[in-house]
């Protein structure tokens, strides 16, 4: 019994002291609601001192304005533990977690309570979610480009329309200008929106790709430019930054641009002009460094004219122009296109298919409205439900066949078919390549361009065309 005692007595000497060492505040008062204990966390979390209400009862407290709410007598009254929130003279909130102490009779002898500072905790709640949502836009950024590196396919062309194109965009690249990539969908604006930040002096820096077309209206300023505290219902206390600031050294790649209310079109232009941005809710410009790049496929010239794009904007955004031309105004790149695409789906679903001469033919022919998007898509649709190693024409998609060029190019071979008799097939493909060469022939007026189409040296060209006059321009004759 005296040991016990003096032990008591040693925790009651330091009681305040382990008391202090606890991460919560502690208030602790008798039944009556007088304050017996409090610790250093309480005093820090609540900005009261202990000798304020050391030996005050806690309804007195309430009546000084101390603070607005006690779990005191609700907690000796019900004999279970209660939580409220509760506001101090100093405008701190903490949420208070009340437990009764019981004496051997069950009686309520003492009240302990936890306090915890939900100021704090609101604030973290609001940095976390607000480093949730950087990630998941850093997120978003990485991916875009990780898929344009793996999953997208580098430029494929041979034709001088591309390749004036290739040249201006290298000179463009190595500036901070801004740009404006001009194109049908699908001719590959994306492409070559990677390639020139990778030619660029910002490729270290961040790099976010927006799709003006797929953000709702009325996110869409927050979304580029963020919000300050409170700026709406549901808003973090501490705003956000938007894709502007999150940019800032680096770039920024605005798709299809034409889609921007009017509206928004003003605040880009503030952007362009003054390299600032304001938040949603705020009035204080924020400096940013960032290149912008934008795309379209519509006419923006003419969208001018009707009222439906800003003026000055378009001139701002025309600073540095890429007219991207579409896949029917260079027909030198569908057939290494096909090649390439082909090759690249054979790979990925291991499979072995090729095109027969006729589905080529009338591939060479098509108008392409969708472009190269639209031919990937089509190739990559072939090489999965091809099921005997060649696609012939008959098989392609009936908006191709439909077209005049096709309607031309079928008879060709059906009637070498029909009048194929007993000759070997040999000799019918041979009779094909001949025609086909010789069409090319007529189309392009070179050996040399013709060569570079089917991928193959001048020598084939001749050999192909061996007892045939083959209507060989001058300059190409055989040496």
């Amino acid at each position: 019994m005296e040991e016990s005692a003096q032990t008591d007595t040693m925790i009651f000497a330091h009681l305040d002291k382990v008391l202090d060492t606890l991460s919560d505040g502690i208030y602790l008062t008798d039944k009556d609601g007088t304050t017996l204990k409090v610790n250093s966390m309480y005093e820090r979390l609540s900005g009261l001192d202990r000798d304020q209400l050391l030996g005050h009862n806690v309804r007195e407290l309430v009546e000084k304005g101390i603070f607005n709410v006690i779990v005191n007598p609700e907690i000796v009254g019900l004999g279970k533990p209660v939580t409220r929130l509760q506001t101090n003279v100093h405008g701190r909130r903490v949420v208070l977690n009340g437990h009764p102490i019981l004496d051997k009779s069950g009686e309520v002898v003492m009240v302990v309570t936890y306090a915890r500072d939900i100021t704090i905790m609101s604030q973290m709640k609001d940095q976390l979610a607000e480093q949730q949502e950087l990630i998941e836009k850093l997120n978003i950024n990485f991916d875009y480009m990780n898929k344009s590196k793996l999953l997208k396919h580098p430029l494929i062309y041979v034709s001088e329309a591309m390749s004036q194109v290739m040249k201006q965009l290298k000179r463009l690249a190595a500036t901070d200008a801004t740009m404006l990539l001009l194109g049908e969908t699908g001719v590959g604006k994306d492409i070559l929106v990677r390639n020139i930040y990778e030619m660029s002096g910002r490729r270290s820096q961040p790099f976010f790709k927006i799709d003006c077309s797929s953000i709702p209206e009325n996110l869409i300023e927050s979304e580029l430019f963020g919000y300050a505290s409170g700026a709406f219902s549901g808003a973090l206390s501490k705003g956000r930054l938007g894709f502007f600031e999150m940019a800032d050294k680096g770039t920024i790649f605005l798709d299809e641009v034409g889609e921007l209310p009017l509206a928004m079109q003003s605040k880009l232009l503030r952007v362009l002009q003054d390299m600032e941005v304001v938040r949603v809710g705020s009035t204080q410009p924020r400096k940013v460094d960032v290149r912008i790049i934008a795309a379209t496929n519509r006419d923006l010239l003419s969208e001018v004219q009707q009222g439906t794009f800003r003026s000055d904007l378009y001139y701002r955004l025309r600073v540095g122009v890429l007219s991207v031309p579409s896949l029917r105004e260079r027909p030198e790149d569908i057939i290494p296109l096909l090649k390439y695409f082909l090759d690249v789906y054979c790979q990925r679903y291991r499979k072995k298919v090729s095109l027969s001469p006729q589905a080529e033919g009338v591939m060479r022919n098509y108008r392409w409205p969708g472009n190269v998007r639209e031919m990937e898509n089509l190739i990559m649709s072939l090489v999965i439900t091809c099921e005997r190693g060649i696609v012939e024409g008959t098989e392609l998609p009936a908006s191709m066949l439909d077209e005049p060029a096709a309607k031309e190019t079928l008879p060709l071979f059906t009637g070498y078919l029909a009048g194929a008799g007993s000759r070997p097939l040999k000799q019918i493909m041979a009779d094909i390549e001949r025609k086909l060469i010789r069409d090319a022939l007529a189309l392009h007026g070179s050996v040399t361009k013709v060569a570079q189409l089917f991928g193959v040296n001048r020598t084939t060209i001749f050999r192909k065309l061996q007892g045939e006059d083959g209507n060989l321009p001058a300059a190409d004759q055989a040496p």
